[in-house]
Protein backbone atom coordinates (compact mmCIF):
# COMPACT_ATOMS: atom_id res chain seq x y z
CA UNK A 1 0.00 0.00 0.00
CA UNK A 2 1.26 3.48 -0.85
CA UNK A 3 2.90 5.08 2.20
CA UNK A 4 1.11 8.40 1.49
CA UNK A 5 -2.26 6.75 2.02
CA UNK A 6 -1.05 5.32 5.32
CA UNK A 7 0.12 8.74 6.42
CA UNK A 8 -3.29 10.22 5.63
CA UNK A 9 -4.96 7.50 7.70
CA UNK A 10 -2.68 8.46 10.59
CA UNK A 11 -3.47 12.16 10.17
CA UNK A 12 -7.18 11.38 10.03
CA UNK A 13 -7.01 9.30 13.19
CA UNK A 14 -5.09 12.04 15.00
CA UNK A 15 -7.65 14.64 13.90
CA UNK A 16 -10.58 12.55 15.11
CA UNK A 17 -8.94 11.94 18.49
CA UNK A 18 -8.17 15.66 18.82
CA UNK A 19 -11.80 16.51 17.94
CA UNK A 20 -13.10 14.11 20.59
CA UNK A 21 -11.12 15.97 23.26
CA UNK A 22 -13.09 19.16 22.53
CA UNK A 23 -16.49 17.60 23.27
CA UNK A 24 -18.36 18.77 26.37
CA UNK A 25 -20.82 15.91 26.11
CA UNK A 26 -19.55 12.58 27.46
CA UNK A 27 -21.72 10.76 24.91
CA UNK A 28 -20.26 12.68 21.95
CA UNK A 29 -16.76 12.22 23.35
CA UNK A 30 -17.20 8.44 23.54
CA UNK A 31 -18.59 8.10 20.01
CA UNK A 32 -15.96 10.32 18.37
CA UNK A 33 -13.14 8.83 20.45
CA UNK A 34 -14.33 5.37 19.40
CA UNK A 35 -14.08 6.36 15.73
CA UNK A 36 -10.61 7.78 16.31
CA UNK A 37 -9.40 4.73 18.23
CA UNK A 38 -10.65 2.34 15.54
CA UNK A 39 -8.95 4.41 12.83
CA UNK A 40 -5.71 4.59 14.82
CA UNK A 41 -5.85 0.84 15.51
CA UNK A 42 -6.26 0.16 11.80
CA UNK A 43 -3.37 2.51 11.05
CA UNK A 44 -1.14 0.77 13.60
CA UNK A 45 -1.76 -2.70 12.19
CA UNK A 46 -1.29 -1.49 8.59
CA UNK A 47 2.15 -0.05 9.31
CA UNK A 48 3.15 -2.99 11.45
CA UNK A 49 3.19 -1.00 14.71
CA UNK A 50 1.49 -3.65 16.83
CA UNK A 51 1.66 -1.69 20.14
CA UNK A 52 -0.24 1.18 18.48
CA UNK A 53 -2.76 -1.21 16.96
CA UNK A 54 -3.42 -3.18 20.15
CA UNK A 55 -3.48 -0.10 22.43
CA UNK A 56 -6.08 1.67 20.31
CA UNK A 57 -8.09 -1.52 19.93
CA UNK A 58 -8.20 -1.65 23.72
CA UNK A 59 -9.29 2.02 23.87
CA UNK A 60 -12.04 1.24 21.37
CA UNK A 61 -13.24 -1.61 23.60
CA UNK A 62 -13.29 0.75 26.59
CA UNK A 63 -15.37 3.28 24.60
CA UNK A 64 -17.80 0.52 23.55
CA UNK A 65 -18.14 -0.60 27.17
CA UNK A 66 -18.96 2.90 28.41
CA UNK A 67 -21.36 3.55 25.54
CA UNK A 68 -23.17 0.34 26.42
CA UNK A 69 -23.27 1.45 30.06
CA UNK A 70 -24.67 4.86 29.11
CA UNK A 71 -27.41 3.48 26.85
CA UNK A 72 -28.41 0.64 29.14
CA UNK A 73 -28.37 2.62 32.39
CA UNK A 74 -31.78 2.95 34.05
CA UNK A 75 -31.89 6.57 35.15
CA UNK A 76 -34.57 8.02 37.40
CA UNK A 77 -36.14 11.11 35.85
CA UNK A 78 -38.10 13.57 37.96
CA UNK A 79 -39.15 17.18 37.80
CA UNK A 80 -38.67 19.75 40.51
CA UNK A 81 -41.24 22.51 40.10
CA UNK A 82 -40.14 25.95 41.21
CA UNK A 83 -41.75 29.35 41.45
CA UNK A 84 -40.93 31.87 38.76
CA UNK A 85 -38.92 33.96 41.23
CA UNK A 86 -37.05 31.04 42.77
CA UNK A 87 -33.56 32.19 43.78
CA UNK A 88 -31.81 29.04 42.61
CA UNK A 89 -33.56 29.27 39.25
CA UNK A 90 -32.42 32.87 38.81
CA UNK A 91 -28.86 31.96 39.80
CA UNK A 92 -28.88 28.95 37.47
CA UNK A 93 -29.97 31.06 34.50
CA UNK A 94 -27.34 33.68 35.22
CA UNK A 95 -24.55 31.14 35.68
CA UNK A 96 -25.34 29.35 32.38
CA UNK A 97 -26.32 32.48 30.45
CA UNK A 98 -23.45 32.31 27.94
CA UNK A 99 -24.23 28.71 26.97
CA UNK A 100 -27.98 29.37 26.94
CA UNK A 101 -27.47 32.16 24.40
CA UNK A 102 -25.80 29.70 21.99
CA UNK A 103 -29.06 27.77 21.68
CA UNK A 104 -31.55 30.53 22.53
CA UNK A 105 -29.99 33.74 21.21
CA UNK A 106 -31.67 36.80 22.64
CA UNK A 107 -33.27 34.88 25.51
CA UNK A 108 -34.36 37.13 28.36
CA UNK A 109 -36.02 35.63 31.38
CA UNK A 110 -39.49 37.07 32.04
CA UNK A 111 -40.80 35.54 35.27
CA UNK A 112 -44.11 37.36 34.98
CA UNK A 113 -45.25 35.21 32.03
CA UNK A 114 -44.13 31.81 33.35
CA UNK A 115 -46.87 29.31 34.10
CA UNK A 116 -44.66 26.21 33.93
CA UNK A 117 -41.23 26.20 35.57
CA UNK A 118 -39.29 23.13 36.58
CA UNK A 119 -35.86 21.56 36.71
CA UNK A 120 -35.34 18.13 35.15
CA UNK A 121 -33.56 15.82 37.58
CA UNK A 122 -31.66 12.70 36.54
CA UNK A 123 -30.80 10.51 39.52
CA UNK A 124 -31.38 13.63 41.63
CA UNK A 125 -28.82 15.69 39.67
CA UNK A 126 -30.01 18.82 37.85
CA UNK A 127 -29.82 18.06 34.13
CA UNK A 128 -31.74 21.00 32.70
CA UNK A 129 -34.47 23.56 33.11
CA UNK A 130 -37.83 23.95 31.36
CA UNK A 131 -39.76 27.22 31.23
CA UNK A 132 -43.04 27.75 29.38
CA UNK A 133 -46.31 29.64 29.49
CA UNK A 134 -49.91 29.13 28.45
CA UNK A 135 -51.44 30.85 25.47
CA UNK A 136 -54.90 30.72 23.92
CA UNK A 137 -56.15 27.61 22.11
CA UNK A 138 -54.68 25.40 24.86
CA UNK A 139 -51.09 25.96 23.71
CA UNK A 140 -48.00 25.46 25.81
CA UNK A 141 -45.34 27.85 24.50
CA UNK A 142 -41.77 26.95 25.39
CA UNK A 143 -39.57 29.82 26.47
CA UNK A 144 -36.53 27.76 27.42
CA UNK A 145 -35.68 24.06 27.26
CA UNK A 146 -32.03 24.11 28.29
CA UNK A 147 -29.97 20.98 28.96
CA UNK A 148 -26.53 20.92 30.57
CA UNK A 149 -23.76 19.78 28.17
CA UNK A 150 -23.11 16.46 29.91
CA UNK A 151 -26.77 15.44 29.50
CA UNK A 152 -27.32 16.26 25.83
CA UNK A 153 -28.40 12.84 24.67
CA UNK A 154 -32.08 13.70 23.95
CA UNK A 155 -33.24 11.83 27.06
CA UNK A 156 -34.34 15.08 28.72
CA UNK A 157 -36.46 16.01 25.71
CA UNK A 158 -38.00 12.54 25.47
CA UNK A 159 -38.87 12.70 29.16
CA UNK A 160 -40.53 16.12 28.84
CA UNK A 161 -42.44 15.66 25.59
CA UNK A 162 -43.33 11.97 25.83
CA UNK A 163 -43.33 10.79 29.44
CA UNK A 164 -44.89 14.04 30.72
CA UNK A 165 -47.43 14.16 27.90
CA UNK A 166 -50.33 12.87 30.00
CA UNK A 167 -49.58 15.45 32.67
CA UNK A 168 -49.79 18.27 30.13
CA UNK A 169 -53.02 16.86 28.68
CA UNK A 170 -54.62 16.72 32.15
CA UNK A 171 -53.63 20.35 32.64
CA UNK A 172 -55.56 21.25 29.48
CA UNK A 173 -52.80 21.57 26.89
CA UNK A 174 -53.43 20.22 23.40
CA UNK A 175 -50.12 21.12 21.78
CA UNK A 176 -46.71 22.57 22.49
CA UNK A 177 -45.07 25.27 20.41
CA UNK A 178 -41.43 26.30 20.38
CA UNK A 179 -39.39 28.69 18.29
CA UNK A 180 -36.31 27.32 16.56
CA UNK A 181 -33.97 29.90 17.99
CA UNK A 182 -30.85 28.23 16.54
CA UNK A 183 -30.00 25.48 14.08
CA UNK A 184 -28.94 23.11 16.87
CA UNK A 185 -32.16 23.69 18.80
CA UNK A 186 -34.23 23.29 15.62
CA UNK A 187 -32.52 19.95 14.98
CA UNK A 188 -33.31 18.96 18.58
CA UNK A 189 -37.00 19.77 18.06
CA UNK A 190 -37.19 17.83 14.80
CA UNK A 191 -35.54 14.84 16.48
CA UNK A 192 -38.32 14.93 19.10
CA UNK A 193 -41.08 14.90 16.52
CA UNK A 194 -41.88 18.61 16.25
CA UNK A 195 -43.27 19.67 12.88
CA UNK A 196 -41.82 22.87 11.36
CA UNK A 197 -44.30 25.66 10.76
CA UNK A 198 -44.31 29.29 9.65
CA UNK A 199 -42.03 31.97 11.07
CA UNK A 200 -39.53 29.52 12.50
CA UNK A 201 -42.05 27.90 14.85
CA UNK A 202 -42.20 24.19 15.63
CA UNK A 203 -45.32 22.41 16.87
CA UNK A 204 -46.08 19.08 18.50
CA UNK A 205 -49.57 17.80 19.29
CA UNK A 206 -50.45 16.20 22.61
CA UNK A 207 -53.54 14.55 21.14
Amino acid sequence: MDINILQWIGYLASGIIALSMTMNSILKFRWINLAGALTFSTYGFLIGALPVGFLNAFIACVDIYYLYTIYSKKEVFEILEVRADNRYLLRFLKFHEKDIQKFFPGFIYKPEINTVSFFVLRDMAVAGVFLAHREKDHCLVVGLDYVLPEYRDFKNGKFIYFRLKDRFVVEGYKKVISEGKSEKYSAYLRKLGFAPGPEGLYEKSFE
